[in-house]
C-alpha cells in the first residue's frame, strides 16, 4: 500500500488554512476564534442534547421494550393460569352440574316422599279428628248396649248383680272421660245404682239351675215297683230230681211261679205302674218341671207353685221316697215352692232413656 493512503483508524487531518495578513490576521483571528468557539460550543451543546435525547429515547425504548416483554410474559402466565383455572372451572362446573342433577333427583324423591308423608299426615289428622269427634259417640253407644243387656237380665232373670255391675261400669267410664256435659247422665246412673243396692236379692238364675238339675235327675229316680230288696228271693238253686222227667216238671213249676209275684210295701196306697207306663211318668214329670222353669222366668208365682206342687206329689206317690236321690229331689221341690218370686225389682229405664236422649241431643247439635 502507498504511504499516502490513509489509515482508516487514523483521523483525517483537516486542511491547513492559509495565513492571513497580520492586521487582518489578528482581528480576523480573534473573530474567527470567537465565532469558532461559539459555533463549537453550540455544536457541543447540540451534540450533548442530541446524545441525551437519543439516550433518553433509547432508554425509554429499552424500558418500554422490557416492560412490554414483562407484560407479555405476565400476560402469557396469566393466560396459562386462566386457561388452567378455566379447565378447573369447567371440571368443577361439570361436577357441580352432575351433583346438581343428582341433588335434583334426590330432591324430587324427597319431594315425593314429603308429599306422600303430608298426605298420610293429613289422612291421620282427619282420622284423629274423626275419632276424637266420635269418641264420645262410641262411649255412649257402648254404655247404651251395656245398659240394654243389663235391663234384659234384670227383667228376664232378675239378675240384680249383673245390672248393678253394668251401671257401675258405665258410671266409671263416664267418670274417666271427665266431661262436664256428662254430669247429668252420671247423676241418673248413680240414682239407679242406689235403687238397685236397696233392692231385695232374688237368685232367679240359681233357682233355674236347681230346676235344670231336677229335670236331669228324673230319669235316675227309682220308682216304687223297681224295688228288689222286698221281693222274695228266687229258689233257683234247688236241687233238681235225678231223673229227666222230674227235672222237666220242676222247671215248668218254677216258670209257673214266676207268673205271680207278691210284693210287700210300707205304703198301702203306693201306685204300682207297669214298666211301659214309667216312661210316660218320667216324661210328664220333666214337662211339669220345665213349665215351672218357664213360670219362674216369666215371674208367674201361681203357675210356678202349682207346677212344683204337682211335681212333688208325683214324686212322693210314684217314686221310692226311701232313696236318697228321691229325698233330695223332694227337699229341693219344697224349697223352690216356698221361695217367693213375686218381688218388685227396680228397673233401669231411667238410665237407658237418659243415655238415648243424650245421644239424640248430640246428634241434633252436630247437624
Amino acid at each position: 500500500m502507498n504511504e499516502s493512503a490513509t489509515d482508516p483508524a487514523q483521523p483525517i487531518p483537516e486542511p491547513t488554512p492559509e495565513p492571513a495578513p497580520p492586521a487582518q490576521q489578528e482581528t480576523g483571528g480573534r473573530g474567527a476564534r470567537e465565532s469558532a468557539s461559539s459555533t463549537g460550543g453550540w455544536r457541543l451543546v447540540l451534540t450533548l442534547v442530541l446524545l441525551a435525547a437519543l439516550a433518553v429515547v433509547g432508554w425509554q425504548w429499552y424500558d418500554n421494550r422490557n416492560r412490554i416483554e414483562s407484560l407479555r410474559t405476565e400476560l402469557a402466565q396469566r393466560l396459562r393460569s386462566s386457561d388452567s383455572a378455566a379447565d378447573e372451572s369447567r371440571a368443577l362446573a361439570k361436577q357441580a352440574l352432575e351433583s346438581a342433577r343428582e341433588a335434583q333427583g334426590k330432591l324430587s324423591v324427597l319431594e315425593n316422599k314429603i308429599a306422600e308423608s303430608q298426605s298420610q299426615q293429613m289422612a291421620l289428622e282427619a282420622l284423629y279428628q274423626e275419632l276424637s269427634r266420635s269418641r264420645d259417640e262410641w262411649a255412649l253407644a257402648e254404655i247404651e248396649q251395656m245398659l240394654t243387656l243389663a235391663s234384659q237380665q234384670l227383667q228376664l232373670a232378675g239378675n240384680v248383680q249383673a245390672a248393678l255391675l253394668a251401671l257401675r261400669t258405665a258410671e266409671g267410664r263416664l267418670a274417666r272421660t271427665d266431661r262436664p256435659q256428662f254430669l247429668g247422665l252420671r247423676r241418673v246412673l248413680n240414682r239407679d245404682i242406689e235403687r238397685l243396692k236397696a233392692a231385695p236379692s232374688l237368685d232367679i238364675t240359681g233357682m233355674a239351675l236347681r230346676l235344670d238339675q231336677l229335670i236331669a235327675s228324673v230319669d235316675t229316680l227309682p220308682l216304687h215297683f223297681d224295688e228288689r230288696s222286698l221281693a222274695a228271693p228266687r229258689q233257683g238253686a234247688a236241687v233238681a230230681p235225678s231223673g229227666s222227667w222230674p227235672r222237666v216238671l220242676a222247671e215248668i213249676w218254677n216258670e209257673i211261679k214266676q207268673l205271680v209275684s207278691i210284693r210287700v210295701t210300707d205304703q198301702p196306697d203306693a201306685a204300682l205302674l207297669l214298666p211301659a207306663q214309667s216312661y210316660f211318668l218320667r216324661q210328664n214329670l220333666q214337662l211339669r218341671l220345665l213349665d215351672a222353669r218357664q213360670a219362674l222366668l216369666a215371674r208367674d208365682p201361681v203357675r210356678f207353685r202349682s207346677d212344683l206342687e204337682t211335681a212333688r206329689a208325683w214324686v212322693a206317690r210314684y217314686y221310692d221316697t226311701r232313696a236318697k236321690s228321691t229325698s233330695a229331689a223332694l227337699n229341693s221341690l219344697k224349697q223352690l215352692a216356698a221361695s217367693s218370686i213375686n218381688v218388685e225389682l227396680p228397673a233401669i229405664d231411667d238410665s237407658l232413656a237418659a243415655v238415648r236422649n243424650f245421644k239424640v241431643s248430640r246428634e241434633k247439635a252436630a247437624r
